[in-house]
């Protein structure tokens, strides 16, 4: 490699800055709007993400329909546009970017998008609709109240109410709502005991598996016992942040975070590994916080004991621990492989651990299901997250699969809502406790 190589970073690895979240540089409008201008136009040159998401067509048809036909013919007001429809995949950077630092050129796209969104709410605040969008713990400990829940339900699915919902708090009307459930994981899974096993494994619910899909994390637990694990659940978890972090709301995601932290360092401090069902939750911990507070050696603790779920079990596996006693094969499964577990750099592991099971073929997919945090419930997106994830509808109505699933359970029922059938998907951990058999 010669110097100038090194220097730019070519062959070199990405890395990551830190997020400067709490500098005044970071919300400077004319500094902002420098370092978008500079990015733009680097993306404008190069456009291999076009097809990643509708940020960066946003941005092509802004540049291509200007008098210049380059960056310097787009007005200024119109920088923000493609901000909107980033959801902080983060594909862009992992898997499509040649100019990620250490290159000199230093392009985060994502994370520019961010500092956009931070700008935003720093100015402008938050809608409504955003603000309960984004507090799925304190919506789901209302709603999932007994009588409560099946109201909410009731009224998720009622044509009427929904054409109100999209008035008032713009959502789609055509997006299938998840269903609260009175019985949620915390109270399903209070009563776990330590069974003394060598592997100690602490489970963050998350909003989504302890109040909409408990089934989820009830699963978890089983196939983790089956696997000869101590599985606990914490007493009184909150969000993770990252629906938060969609407005840039880092406030907010620094006190959630201070709570979480305090509730796992016990845990962390006894050895025990943690994991989420949700890979968004484990890349908030294991990415997005330690970027945040990259100085707070408490975080990073945290983000040393988070793993992925089937992280952990092709671990088992490397070391011939994981059970194999599989009392049923699920024949053709077809996953899918969502953005934010793609982005954590751990290869398929979901896959890999299905395909352990006798006379089960998995088909794979890693594109986009449209669903992205909150962005494809809301009215103005809806379309376009439809017509995003419409090409692995037409893999699955293709292929015909006895089953399909998703470690994202929305991204899944995004997915489900694209099918001309609506076929139900079931989560991959759920699948692994129905070959097992417990």
């Amino acid at each position: 490699m010669s110097k100038d190589e090194d220097k730019q970073g070519c062959l070199n690895a990405p890395n990551r800055h830190a997020i400067d979240w709490q500098s005044d540089a970071y919300y400077d409008e004319h500094q902002l709007y420098q370092e978008l201008e500079r990015v733009y136009d680097i993306c404008h040159g190069c456009r291999r993400c076009v097809n990643l998401c509708h940020a960066f067509p946003t941005l092509f048809d802004l540049i291509d329909n200007s008098d210049t036909l380059e960056v310097d013919g787009v007005a200024k007001e119109d920088y923000l546009k493609p901000v909107e429809h980033c959801y902080l995949c983060d594909r862009c950077y992992m898997v499509k970017c040649p100019y990620v630092p250490p290159h000199e050129w230093n392009v985060d796209f994502p994370h520019l998008m961010l500092r956009a969104k931070a700008y935003q709410f720093k100015n402008n605040g938050a809608t409504l609709s955003d603000k309960i969008l984004s507090s799925p713990a304190s919506v789901g400990k209302i709603a999932s109240i007994p009588v409560v829940a099946q109201t909410v339900n009731a009224v998720n699915n009622n044509k009427l109410t929904r054409k109100v919902l999209a008035k008032t708090l713009n959502v789609a009307p055509e997006v299938t709502l998840p269903k609260f459930h009175s019985k949620t994981a915390q109270k399903a899974l209070k009563h776990l005991q330590d069974n003394h096993q060598e592997n100690k494994i602490l489970i963050f619910m998350t909003c989504y598996g302890n109040y909409n899909m408990p089934k989820i994390v009830e699963d978890l637990v089983a196939v983790l016992e089956h696997n000869h694990c101590d599985v606990q659940i914490l007493d009184n978890e909150k969000c993770c942040g990252m629906p938060k972090l969609e407005l840039g709301d880092f406030k907010a995601i620094e006190k959630l975070m201070k709570h979480n932290v305090k509730q796992f360092l016990p845990y962390v401090e006894q050895g025990y590994t943690i994991m989420a069902p949700i890979p968004s939750c484990v890349l908030m911990f294991k990415q997005e916080l330690p970027l945040m507070f990259i100085n707070d050696e408490n975080v990073r603790k945290i983000r040393n004991a988070f793993v992925d779920p089937f992280e952990y079990l092709m671990k088992l596996n490397k070391q011939e621990k994981l059970e194999k006693d599989f009392k049923k094969s699920l024949g053709e499964v077809f996953y899918h492989q969502p953005c934010h577990s793609q982005v954590q750099n751990i290869g398929s592991k979901a896959r890999d651990v299905l395909a352990l099971i006798p006379n089960t073929k998995i088909t794979m997919s890693q594109r986009c299901s449209g669903h992205d945090g909150t962005y494809g419930v809301k009215v103005p997106y809806y379309d376009i997250s439809m017509k995003i994830g419409k090409s692995i509808a037409k893999e699955i109505e293709r292929d015909k699969p006895a089953v399909y699933t998703s470690d994202c359970p929305m991204a899944a029922q995004h997915i489900a809502d694209n099918l001309n059938d609506k076929a139900e998907p079931i989560h991959p951990i759920s699948l692994l406790r129905e070959a097992y058999g417990v």
